[in-house]
């Protein structure tokens, strides 16, 4: 049964206290991969009431004794600010110098060279973090300028002041190389706008990890919502011609008034209650949320905290609304029960694991239907998983879950 906002606003939840076996895992300081039955640590959730917004549906996910504060800055704030900066390959030059109590690179305090790169790449863009707290970049997160927009291609984390590193991206604007900008800005200039690619966007980066699906992805994407029947006067005059956008780029198509009125609308509920819901999940110890489009339970986004949830709940969530705006064949209402059992499905099967020593460890766990992102922090003083996506395999990819597939 569908819950309203309003009853999820009022509901008071006891969340009982979770009693399990906990199981020590031996960490090494090395980063590997590995294939075969894996079932790493698991954290233990609870889905709670759904918050309901048209075709949207979003499980709370919560996990007791879990304490707010993270050290994390993100992609946008540091954008904002101007302590990360994110280029073009071929914008790296000279030399890299120390700043005040910087080790990481460098070798008795002595400068060393950027990395040597033979120009601007697709795939490829070069991300210097300037600020005095580790970078936390998630799959899926716009960056737009340059030569073309692109898309984070995977979670990882990157150590405060450092040296330039190289940035795995994908591009999400096909069919322009040419500046736009030197470096490159936020996927929107204000917070309330702020949008991340949509779960099928997503999928293709993170699973496919091909730049020909993401962009046949980005295409769908965009025709999908042009196509979607626009359910107020604000949005009447939609059109539905791709090309009349007069942009390929998804972040640029998502700006367009008349896409992202439709978006706002279907995110409207949700949006509009946003800290009162945020309260209530803090209240709650919410740290993630389980995705349903149409009553299909498509998605699942955890973090350590409420405090990493809350900031970015308002991207998130518009990239939901954009997802639940394509056609699609409804299912029936999925329950409580139906979201608690996609969280807890094993993770088990075959297990790649990649990432940076000391800093962080990415691991991509495939199980039957279901595909399993999670990001560790090993920087000192952390040692936990800082997000978790998981999502339900569709097309290609559900066919090919049983592949032993080592990257």
């Amino acid at each position: 049964m569908k819950t309203s906002i309003r009853s999820f606003l009022f509901q008071s939840t006891v969340v009982a206290a979770l009693v399990a076996t906990c199981f020590a895992i031996h960490r090494e300081s090395r980063v590997y991969g590995a294939a075969g039955p894996v079932e790493p640590q698991r954290a233990f959730y609870r889905v709670l009431a759904p918050i309901e917004s048209g075709n949207l549906l979003l499980f709370p996910v919560v996990q007791t004794g879990k304490e707010s504060g993270s050290p994390f800055i993100t992609l946008d704030e540091g954008l904002k600010t101007g302590e990360v900066e994110v280029t073009e390959a071929g914008r790296v030059r000279g030399l890299v110098r120390p700043r005040p109590g910087q080790t990481r690179g460098l070798n008795d305090g002595v400068a060393q060279p950027a990395p040597e790169y033979r120009g601007d790449q697709v795939n490829t863009l070069v991300l210097v973090n300037n600020s005095n707290k580790p970078l936390l970049l998630l799959a899926g997160e716009i960056v737009t300028g340059g030569k073309q927009d692109r898309v984070i291609a995977k979670d990882r984390i990157v150590p405060a002041a450092s040296n330039p590193i190289d940035l795995g991206v994908f591009c999400i604007e096909p069919g322009r190389w040419t500046e736009d900008t030197a470096s490159f800005r936020a996927s929107a200039k204000s917070s309330t706008q702020s949008i991340m690619v949509q779960p099928m966007v997503r999928e293709k980066a993170m699973v496919a990890k091909d730049q020909r699906e993401v962009w046949d992805s980005v295409h769908g994407a965009i025709g999908g919502a042009l196509k979607a029947p626009a359910t107020s006067s604000a949005t009447a005059e939609v059109t539905r011609d791709a090309a009349s956008l007069g942009t390929t780029s998804y972040a640029r198509a998502m700006q367009n008034s008349a896409v992202s009125a439709k978006v706002d609308e279907a995110a409207a509920p949700v949006s509009k209650s946003r800290e009162q819901i945020l309260n209530q999940l803090r209240q709650e110890h919410a740290v993630g949320v389980v995705v349903a489009i149409r009553g299909e339970i498509v998605w699942a986004d955890v973090f350590s905290d409420t405090d990493l949830l809350a900031r970015y709940w308002t991207k998130l969530v518009r990239s939901y609304a954009a997802e639940s705006l394509l056609d699609g064949q409804g299912h029936r209402t999925p329950t409580i029960a139906d979201a608690q059992r996609f969280m807890d499905a094993p993770n088990g099967g075959t297990e790649t694991s990649i990432g940076d020593v000391g800093v962080y460890r990415y691991r991509e766990l495939r199980s039957g239907g279901t595909e399993t992102f999670v990001l560790e922090s090993l920087l000192p003083g952390t040692n936990y998983d800082v997000h978790l996506s998981k999502l339900k395999l569709r097309g290609e990819a559900r066919r090919g879950a049983s592949d032993v597939i080592l990257r």
